[in-house]
């Protein structure tokens, strides 16, 4: 689960439809240039292999406290680049103020602290593919947000997509020992990706700077002071022990910071503005396979016949639910 971080990449460049939105062109194209190729492969596989990364940073480190460094390095990293790296004069509109940082703190706070932090407090009791695998009912819940909140149309496609998803994480809450999850990792992975959710349908109308980078460096900075917040209130400070804290666990928490939080973000947020939306949404389906590989390649996690079964059956959700306008529109036309 991420949030939207955008950084200004030259090289970048599409070929049709032209978007002016108030911070420059972007352009919007249905076909993959190379560019676009390189940016999709930095989500496929830097996204997919976060699941990994906060396996082994929370297994030294308690997951809120470690959450919050993350996204607080980011954050605090990005803000001046954000604020001043341009080198253009700053602008009204790109002046952060007081109502602009209450957007940022909830925002930050359902989509990193109670999102992030929550896949990174259950993987301390699910695998990290499990993990990736129920994260990527997001779409579901945002197919149900956008009906509750925005009234937009809930086609038959969405429902069959919403049973099927649902569906396929009713075969992972079997049972450790069948392969399933625990009940209290199911609990909190459907939580996180409820306020992920909520957190994306709020920042579509939030008041936020115009420049996307400094929202989201603001975002970064509530969001990690949020999960500090609640790694203190829950008492995880009590538990931080950097002596003996493993390698691993820095090599993975510098990983999700540069990697993580800056440059996968970057491309998505570039994908965004550059390429249709069903070519972005492709992540969805992909993420959850990388993770679910690299956990066994490397962490040596079991893959079960359940969690196959439940892989394909969510992943079909998603396609349904992403997919099925797309599929209705042609049917039309024909």
């Amino acid at each position: 689960m991420t949030s939207a971080l955008t950084v200004s990449v030259p090289c970048m460049r599409s070929q049709t439809e032209v978007v002016v939105d108030g911070l420059g062109l972007s352009r919007r194209v249905s076909r993959l240039t190379p560019s676009a190729i390189v940016a999709l492969a930095i989500v496929y596989v830097v996204w997919g292999s976060t699941y990994l990364a906060i396996r082994y940073v929370v297994a030294s480190l308690p997951p809120y406290i470690s959450a919050g460094a993350r996204f607080l390095i980011a954050g605090v990293v990005l803000y001046p680049i954000a604020l001043y790296g341009s080198g253009r004069p700053q602008r009204v509109a790109d002046r952060p103020t007081a109502r602009h940082w209450r957007s940022a703190l909830v925002i930050g706070g359902l989509l990193l602290a109670i999102g992030n932090g929550g896949v990174s407090e259950a993987e301390q009791h699910v695998a990290s593919g499990t993990a990736a695998l129920l994260v990527g009912m997001v779409p579901l819940w945002m197919a149900i947000f956008g009906w509750l909140f925005f009234r937009e149309r809930v086609t038959a496609w969405a429902v069959v997509g919403l049973l099927v998803g649902f569906s396929g994480v009713a075969m992972l809450a079997g049972g450790e020992h069948s392969g399933g999850v625990s009940a209290s990792g199911l609990l909190t992975l459907v939580v996180a990706t409820l306020a992920w959710s909520g957190g994306s349908i709020f920042a579509r109308s939030a008041p936020m700077p115009a420049r996307p980078l400094l929202g989201t460096a603001m975002e970064m900075i509530a969001g990690g002071a949020a999960c500090l917040v609640v790694g203190s209130v829950l008492g995880e400070w009590a538990d931080v022990r950097l002596s003996r804290a493993h390698a691993s666990a820095w090599i993975g928490l510098a990983y999700l910071i540069v990697f993580g939080s800056i440059v996968a973000y970057s491309a998505y947020t570039w994908l965004l503005r550059s390429v249709s939306t069903p070519i972005v949404s492709t992540y969805a389906y992909v993420n959850p396979a990388v993770a679910v590989l690299l956990g066994w390649l490397v962490a040596g996690e079991q893959i079960t016949g359940r969690t196959l079964a439940a892989a394909a059956v969510i992943i079909a959700g998603v396609a349904l639910i992403v997919s099925g306008p797309r599929l209705a529109g042609r049917r039309q036309t024909e």
